[in-house]
């Protein structure tokens, strides 16, 4: 059976559009403080156009959730809300810290993947990703708000080769002052392409949610972060 999926992100400093149609990708990416909300709905059209598809030929409409810039969070889910409302559609909420994971995969086939954002304050975004074998992500609970320091802390506990991804990295020195085996993925931003893929595994597991449920996550009021392996 056909399926097409819309994907939005706007999260940080970049701002992405990309739509699935039966295996087809169509995308449109642009790195953009300050205008998301002028270009979002256009690159939204020209992924529709590029794929001959109008809104109400989706099946489902997806969205990154957060964490990110406070602004960009709220604006992904207002107009990822408006345009299914609009075309009746359901939604998924994907993570911007597990879509750059995710990218990190396309990039290198990365397996293992420490994502860090900086959130500025003095502190980061960050998550530590496992792909399981049967193509999922483990990681999900370990998304949390910390200081570099706490993160560092938190990765020593690690082993092995990790690839590294996200703006923390740059911003935050620190970080590489660990004993594990860095690659660098050379991704750090979401980009809605990765969110696809994310997309397309929820909606075959059927997990969408009505227009209306649909919620940032800004990790700010998380307090707790689940114990990594040999902590």
């Amino acid at each position: 059976m056909a399926t097409h999926i819309l994907a939005i992100d706007t999260a940080t400093e970049a701002c992405s559009v990309a739509l699935w149609r039966d295996g087809k990708i169509f995308t449109k990416f642009a790195v953009s403080t300050r205008e998301h909300t002028k270009i979002i709905l256009p690159m939204v059209e020209q992924c529709l156009i590029d794929a001959n598809l109008d809104l109400q030929h989706m099946d489902v409409l997806a969205f990154g959730r957060g964490p990110g810039s406070f602004t960009g969070v709220r604006i992904a889910v207002s107009i990822a809300q408006g345009l299914a409302f609009g075309a009746d559609l359901p939604m998924i909420g994907i993570s911007s810290l597990l879509t750059i994971g995710q990218g990190a995969y396309r990039q290198l086939g990365a397996e293992k993947v420490l994502v860090a954002i900086d959130a500025r304050m003095g502190a980061i975004y960050s998550a530590c990703y496992e792909l399981k074998p049967d193509g999922n992500w483990l990681g999900e609970d370990t998304e949390a708000v910390l200081k570099p320091e706490q993160f560092l802390a938190r990765i020593n506990c690690l082993s092995g080769q990790w690839v590294i991804a996200g703006t923390g990295w740059s911003a935050y020195p620190i970080l590489g002052m660990t004993n594990l085996n860095l690659l660098q993925s050379g991704i750090y931003l979401p980009d809605a392409q990765d969110m696809l893929i994310l997309a397309l595994k929820e909606w075959q597991k059927g997990k969408t949610i009505d227009a209306e449920e649909a919620k940032p996550v800004y990790l700010r009021n998380e307090v707790n972060w689940k114990k990594l392996p040999g902590c």
